[in-house]
């Protein structure tokens, strides 16, 4: 009788083992490696309640206040007022689709170079319940030009048996010094309701099956405009995106570069000191805050990384310091800002890279809509934009690589000679904006569809940049080469 005490004793105490650690908290988000240098890369995650996020439950919507009935209605313009979320009877932002509720608890990063049998680690640490249950790690003292595999373990805070892991794996960017092939994916203009795969979008597995080296989403990450009514709401739509299988997949098996654009900032064409209701309560300045809180960055969301002998790369910030679309054109308008401008005239003259590519949230080139005013290839920006053409027009092999249109085009300025690529969205459904027949004199190649694009730098023999534009099922649509000058 003893011993039977005994074995059901042991068995009752094994069973709440285990159901503490069945209770999480896991990574159903999964993990961010972002601005991965040489020696550094930053590890994000964020410890969530639930496996997976919340499938086959519905989508909340946004009324606004009619301005002479005063009755609440759906989206008509974006100068609706009064911006509310609603949830549908029995649901709230923990239950609706996408939904991905946050857990406390600690993480700890485990990083080896691939192949070692040795393991590093970082310490354990706490998840921020202020930035949506997420951290972020920094490795230090890395090595350049290598490939890292990294464990990622959580669990909660009163317990110390780890209740879930996800792998992930990245490539540093070799030294300066030496010539290697690269080659990196680009994309932008990422609608949820867009989605062509039922688990994601299909650009993901196809980018998973390159090999890249590193990967760059051009801004419109996510699109606050119809459902980011508060703070809480603006932290749902990374949640529900990046929990997407596809996204989740790919995200956890190579390094990413991430810029911002209006709809990650706020809302459409937006800039700081617009007088709205359209959002609710959600305001520019949270737009920020959460973009921050959201992304694998560490300082300046302005940044430049060198890949080797042959490539170096900048990402610019649009809207963090942009006067008002509205004011008028000349020497004082601006959408980068003096210190970021003088940032990157210095850091482009002091770079020996035989490519150096700027890679923008919005077209520098175009041509773009006449009726868009709130980037550098139109009229609403022209002054600035001209500083920059010069500028980019006086160094040898430089590019420019766009975001923001939903249509692909290569463009070769008539005055400067400057090459832009524009990425298009990364799917069908967001295509359009522009007519397929409308080809002008400067368009080296244009087509309306959604896709991805690649860059290769190819050392071998004459430096050579080639550039693919391909549709959403990895079919290849256009291809762009050049030697070095």
């Amino acid at each position: 009788m003893i011993l039977k005490k005994v074995f059901i004793i042991t068995v009752l105490v094994s069973c709440f083992a285990n159901s503490q650690i069945d209770k999480g908290p896991y990574f159903a988000t999964g993990i961010r490696i972002g601005d991965v240098s040489q020696n550094e890369a930053i590890i994000w995650t964020r410890l969530t309640k639930n496996k997976i996020r919340v499938n086959n439950a519905p989508l909340p919507i946004s009324l606004y206040v009619h301005p002479e009935t005063g009755k609440r209605h759906l989206r008509e313009t974006r100068r609706d007022k009064d911006g509310m979320v609603y949830f549908p009877q029995g649901f709230d932002i923990n239950t609706v689709e996408g939904a991905v509720p946050g857990a406390e608890g600690d993480v700890k990063i485990n990083f080896r170079q691939k192949g070692s049998e040795k393991w590093n680690f970082t310490d354990w640490r706490s998840v921020s319940k202020k930035a949506n249950y997420s951290i972020k790690f920094i490795l230090t003292d890395l090595e350049p030009g290598v490939t890292y595999e990294i464990l990622v373990e959580g669990r909660s805070s009163n317990q110390h048996k780890v209740s879930s892991k996800i792998k992930g794996i990245f490539k540093t960017p070799p030294d300066p010094e030496i010539s290697k092939k690269i080659v990196f994916a680009a994309s932008t203009c990422q609608g949820y309701p867009d989605q062509d795969l039922p688990d994601g979008y299909k650009i993901y597995p196809f980018l998973e099956s390159l090999d890249l080296d590193f990967f760059v989403h051009a801004g419109d990450i996510v699109y606050y405009d119809n459902l980011a009514k508060n703070k809480k709401m603006a932290h749902y739509h990374w949640d529900r995106m990046f929990s997407l299988p596809t996204n989740k997949s790919f995200h956890s098996k190579v390094t990413s570069y991430f810029e911002k654009d209006d709809h990650d900032a706020w809302f459409n064409d937006s800039y700081r000191g617009i007088e709205t209701s359209f959002m609710g309560s959600f305001t520019f300045d949270q737009g920020l805050e959460v973009f921050r809180q959201e992304m694998p960055i560490k300082d300046k969301t302005y940044r430049t990384f060198r890949w080797g002998k042959d490539l170096q790369i900048w990402l610019v910030e649009g809207r963090d310091y942009r006067s008002p679309n509205t004011m008028k054109d000349g020497p004082k308008k601006t959408i980068w800002g003096k210190d970021q401008m003088e940032w990157f005239k210095s850091t482009v003259s002091a770079s020996n890279a035989t490519f150096k590519i700027l890679i923008s949230p919005t077209p520098v080139i175009g041509p773009d809509r006449p009726t868009k005013k709130d980037n550098h290839s139109n009229k609403g920006f022209f002054y600035e934009g001209e500083n920059i053409r010069k500028f980019i027009s006086s160094q040898p092999n430089m590019y420019v690589v766009c975001g923001d249109r939903h249509w692909q085009y290569v463009s070769k300025h008539r005055k400067y000679g400057i090459v832009e690529f524009s990425i298009g969205p990364n799917s069908m459904e967001h295509a359009g904006g522009w007519k397929q027949d409308n080809v002008k004199p400067e368009h080296l190649y244009l087509n309306v569809v959604g896709g991805v694009m690649t860059v290769t730098i190819d050392p071998k023999d004459s430096p050579k940049i080639i550039v693919r534009h391909y549709d959403v099922d990895g079919n290849e649509l256009n291809k762009f080469v050049a030697t070095a000058k």
